[in-house]
């Protein structure tokens, strides 16, 4: 799937902390599937009021992390170059595990429809196995 070390998502992609949700790509074909991870630490503000007495990380940023992988995915196949994949809409998303404080997410993502304006993917979020989320990534590319 991939030759060696794949760069740091901050290579590759323009968010920066606290808005990077994307530790490590573990698994890359460009523009076709990627796979990687986030683990959460417990110490991220969002876990404090999402919820008080039990703190859960929020379907939102699941859905994030998988656009952001799925962002790591297109931004390194050639059609992109000088382009940027904007988060365009999201389909058919499913939660089905509470993540807790500490947990590694592992993220894939399957990149169904690509060209150079416009895509779509599909992404699933798990820990230890057990799905926790699932849904299509629509994207528009926009000039740098």
């Amino acid at each position: 799937m991939n030759g060696g070390p794949l760069p740091a998502p901050a290579a590759v992609l323009p968010h920066r902390p606290p808005f990077l949700f994307l530790d490590e790509v573990t698994a890359l074909v460009p523009g076709e599937r990627a796979e990687g991870y986030w683990r959460t630490t417990g110490d991220e503000p969002f876990f404090d009021g999402h919820f008080p007495d039990r703190p859960t990380l929020p379907g939102v940023l699941m859905t994030e992390a998988l656009a952001q992988l799925g962002a790591y995915a297109v931004l390194n196949d050639e059609r992109m170059a000088g382009r940027l994949p904007l988060f365009g809409g999201i389909d058919g998303a499913r939660f089905r595990r509470q993540v807790l404080p500490g947990e590694r997410l592992d993220l894939q993502v399957e990149v169904l429809r690509l060209s150079a304006r416009a895509g779509r993917a599909a992404g699933e979020a798990s820990v230890d196995g057990k799905l926790a989320c699932s849904c299509e990534l629509m994207f528009v590319a926009v000039p740098v």
